[in-house]
């Protein structure tokens, strides 16, 4: 068995730095203007009562990005680069951006409806922010895709497979998500990624929503378009049989022009040219 670190990929790089300038601002803000500090954490961070009252739907994305402590910060970075890393290479730079968000919006909407629904220690005013609903989503995809390889669990001396880690730690999310002084109604965000991931990885088709989305869209369009053709077609036969002249179209609304055997001189009439 051999042991190495996974490259930092152009995406799991930049979300990083990303992550870790944010945290930074977060610090000094916090420490010169408090009061900034608490307002830049309610109108970046996930409030449901923001989003459902005030159309603050930018919070969706943008939680994600704030972290509340740099162990936060540190275990979200590092799970985000080891597994991160293998799913951009294979997946490529745009699948791998549009499935972290999808998981990162998807969490954030199961964290607006929870807080909704009068659970312990839920409440629609409690900001949420982390980028776990990201990362477990990143997790649970490579449990799903990578279920047979080695994780060596640095530092203890063993290794365990992908998909047995990964259910252990859905294990842990679950217990916790229903003890609020575990962390309530923000572990939700933990199981909104992890089945918003799964959701992906089992149903949307290989090569992305982007992509599948744009497909049918341009098949709608065309579809339009050869719709409005025939009927353009139908509407120019009628027009031209009322001044006594027939034009045909075939069923796409393409032009079919008149037999005019004589003139093709293909066997069937006189030809002009007698040899």
């Amino acid at each position: 068995m051999t042991l190495s670190f996974p490259p930092f990929t152009r995406w799991v790089k930049r979300l990083i730095i990303i992550c870790a300038a944010v945290y930074f601002v977060q610090v000094v803000l916090g420490a010169v203007a408090h009061q900034l500090g608490r307002y830049a954490e309610i109108y970046l961070g996930l409030v449901p009562f923001f989003v459902l009252h005030y159309g603050m739907v930018w919070q969706l994305a943008t939680y994600s990005f704030l972290h509340a402590s740099v162990g936060h910060l540190l275990v979200n970075m590092l799970t985000l680069w080891m597994f991160g890393s293998q799913e951009e290479q294979d997946w490529g730079s745009r699948k791998f951006l549009e499935f972290y968000f999808f998981c990162v919006v998807g969490a954030a909407l199961v964290t607006v409806a929870v807080s909704y629904m009068h659970l312990p220690g839920a409440s629609p005013t409690i900001p949420t922010i982390g980028a776990s609903g990201g990362i477990y989503g990143l997790l649970i995809a490579f449990g799903m895709l990578y279920g047979d390889r080695e994780v060596f669990l640095f530092p203890f001396p063993f290794s365990i497979k992908a998909k047995y880690l990964v259910g252990i730690i859905i294990f842990i999310v679950v217990i916790a998500t229903f003890q609020p002084s575990q962390g309530g109604v923000a572990n939700f965000a933990h199981l909104g990624g992890l089945l918003f991931g799964f959701l992906y990885i089992k149903f949307v088709p290989s090569r992305g929503l982007l992509f599948a989305g744009s497909e049918r869209y341009f098949s709608w369009r065309n579809g339009y378009y050869r719709w409005k053709r025939r009927r353009a077609a139908k509407k120019f036969e009628v027009y031209m049989s009322k001044h006594d002249r027939q034009v045909h179209f075939d069923e796409h609304g393409n032009y079919v022009p008149p037999e005019d055997d004589t003139r093709k001189g293909n066997g069937d009439g006189k030809s002009g040219w007698v040899n």
